[in-house]
Order: C-alpha cells, then sequence, then structure tokens
C-alpha cells in the first residue's frame, strides 16, 4: 500500500432535517436553520416537478424568504419576540408553526403544526415570519400547565409594552382557554398589572406635559344621593373626568360604561376616555385632548355639584 497517494474524501450527504427539508453542512443545525427548516416544511406545497428544499445557512438581518402563510408560534415565537421568561430556541424539541386550517400537514420531528382558520398578519424578526404576540401566546399557553410560567409570559408581555391585556384576553378566548383556571389566575394578574401599567402612563402623561395635577383614583356620588362610578383622574375645577378603557374584550361591560358616562355628562362632566394602547403610542396626542378638555371648561355652564372620595 502506498501510503503517500493522495487520500479521496467523498463530501458528506446532506442531513434531512424535516421531510423534504435538508441542511447543507454536517454537524447540528442552529436555531435560525431550525427555524428555517419548520417553515420550510410547513409552506405551501410547490407544484410539480420540484426538487427537494434546503434549509438555509443563517440569513442577514431583514431578508425575507418566501414562506407564504406559515409563520412561527408558540414559545419559539416569543424567544424570537425577546421575552425573557421564554426558554431559549436552542432549547426547544419542537418549534410551534401556524398554518392555515386546510393544509395538509402533520407534525413531525421538531415541527409542531399549529392550525388556524384565520391566521394574524406575521412580522419579520431578523428574516423570519414570526406570529404577533398576542396569538403566539395563546399558542404558548395552549401547551403550558404550569400557572407560575403563564402568569410570567402574559404580565411580561404588558410590563415590557409588547401589546396590551385586552388583545391577550381575546386571543385567550378565541382559544377557548379561559376556562382553565391556572389561565384565569394568570389572567387576573395580567389584568392587575395592565391596570398599573396604564396608571403609571397618565401619571406620566400629566407631569411630562404639565397639565395641572387632578385627583385619582376617586369615587364621584351626588350629595345624599347615588353613586355615581369611579374614574381614573379628576380636575374639580374644570369638571373633567379621565376613564382608562380596561375592558378586556370589545363587550366587556360596555353597556354599563355607557350608561355611567351618559349620566356623568348629563350632569356636566366632561368623561374623557383613554386607552392603554393610546397612552403607549400616541401619548402627545392624549395630552393634548386633555388639555382641551380642560380649556373648554370655562366656556360650559357649571357641573352639578358632586362629592369626591378616596376610591
Amino acid at each position: 500500500m502506498n501510503h503517500n497517494s493522495p487520500v479521496s474524501h467523498r463530501p458528506s450527504p446532506p442531513q434531512e432535517l424535516l421531510p423534504g427539508v435538508f441542511l447543507p453542512h454536517p454537524g447540528p443545525p442552529t436555531s435560525e436553520e431550525r427555524l428555517h427548516a419548520v417553515l420550510l416544511y410547513a409552506r405551501r406545497p410547490p407544484g410539480p416537478g420540484h426538487v427537494p428544499q434546503q434549509a438555509p445557512r443563517p440569513v442577514e438581518d431583514g431578508a425575507v424568504l418566501p414562506y407564504e402563510e406559515a409563520m412561527i408560534t408558540g414559545l419559539a415565537a416569543l424567544a424570537l419576540h425577546q421575552f425573557a421568561s421564554a426558554p431559549p430556541l436552542r432549547s426547544l424539541d419542537r418549534i410551534d408553526v401556524l398554518v392555515p386550517r386546510t393544509r395538509r400537514i402533520r407534525s413531525t420531528g421538531c415541527a409542531r403544526i399549529v392550525r388556524s382558520a384565520a391566521l394574524p398578519r406575521p412580522q419579520q424578526i431578523t428574516g423570519v415570519h414570526a406570529a404577533p404576540v398576542p396569538r403566539a401566546l395563546a399558542d404558548a399557553v395552549e401547551q403550558l400547565t404550569d400557572g407560575g410560567t403563564v402568569r410570567r409570559l402574559l404580565t411580561e408581555a404588558v410590563r415590557d409594552g409588547h401589546c396590551e391585556p385586552a388583545a391577550i384576553v381575546r386571543e385567550l378566548d378565541q382559544a377557548g382557554l379561559l376556562e382553565r383556571p391556572h389561565v384565569v389566575d394568570a389572567v387576573e394578574s395580567l389584568l392587575a398589572e395592565g391596570r398599573a401599567v396604564a396608571e403609571d402612563r397618565l401619571f406620566q402623561l400629566v407631569r411630562e406635559f404639565g397639565l395641572p395635577d387632578p385627583v385619582w383614583n376617586v369615587d364621584l356620588r351626588l350629595p345624599g344621593g347615588p353613586h355615581l362610578g369611579g374614574v381614573d383622574a379628576y380636575w374639580p375645577d374644570q369638571s373633567v373626568a379621565v376613564e382608562l378603557d380596561m375592558r378586556a374584550a370589545p363587550e366587556d361591560e360596555w353597556s354599563e360604561y355607557v350608561r355611567r358616562r351618559e349620566h356623568l355628562e348629563q350632569l356636566g362632566i366632561t368623561v374623557v376616555h383613554l386607552t392603554p394602547r393610546k397612552l403607549r403610542e400616541f401619548p402627545d396626542q392624549q395630552a393634548t385632548v386633555v388639555r382641551t378638555a380642560l380649556m373648554a371648561a370655562v366656556d360650559r355652564d357649571p357641573a352639578a355639584y358632586v362629592v369626591v372620595l378616596p376610591r
């Protein structure tokens, strides 16, 4: 045997990560390669004469690949959204991928198929199609049985400004998850966190935009008469009240809110209705709305006298 003769090395064959999806290099896939492999597997089937797909190497930030309607959801999507309470991508055995309900495809390997009749608009995160946070949370919660984990995910979504509580509760309701006791407990914590965040934003709005100081979180009553309801901020001299819209669903307590608002306005009290989302995204506009209501008070007839009590 001639030991000096050259040795030929045959290239390693591609690895099949998922049916029809191949990795073009030896060794384990990266987290990003696993994400793209799952999306390639879940995409709409190509036409006749297609060739096996390869999971791409990591792409540059902002690159967009044609995954049609498939998108990463669940815990993997929350990791992409940089949730501290979500496990890192490399630790996930399975990656949830959201597809239309009519897609004929099964869960296999690292891909877990989640079907939906109505898909949300995906968000692009470093070239990966990901479900928006409320939908990703609902798909993650559907698989979780630990109440503490669910509570941490929901409260982080609101505390860090990913979305508002109402959007999360709507998704959980549509997924039929509000019947689970550990989810109900987590939603109560979520709503408390959402109110605290919204109240802090309202407080900062008054300070940062130089509005007069109101009295905070008070109940209004007619002298010797009925309870008129609580408001989040009230300017007695101008008879202007601010109410934060913390309804968890579009119909939740809406008729009661309208009845109370109409009653206050009949008494000459201007009610300014603010949502947590508008406070977060458009604080300057909301400050203008409140300031305009305060300035308009000088041109109105005096309001009925009401008793202001701590709430």
